[in-house]
């Protein structure tokens, strides 16, 4: 029996095909996840929008890569 998928791929429904579903839920993942901050080194950043970051200790904003720091 096949494996279910990740939660935040299942509102896709049956469309787009297991692989790209999946690859979409790690890319999906990574990008929401806390990520560490270069300033004051806690895990505390956040992704506002595509490239932009915002470190919820600190208060910093900066630029950085579109899904991951």
């Amino acid at each position: 029996m096949a494996k279910d998928l990740p939660k935040n791929v299942k509102r896709f429904g049956a469309r787009y095909g297991r692989t790209t579903r999946l690859q979409y839920g790690a890319i999906e993942r990574t990008q929401r996840a806390f990520h560490k901050c270069p300033y004051c080194n806690q895990k505390k950043v956040k992704r506002i929008s595509a490239g932009i970051w915002l470190c919820q200790k600190c208060g910093s904003k900066f630029t950085g890569k579109a899904y991951t720091l």
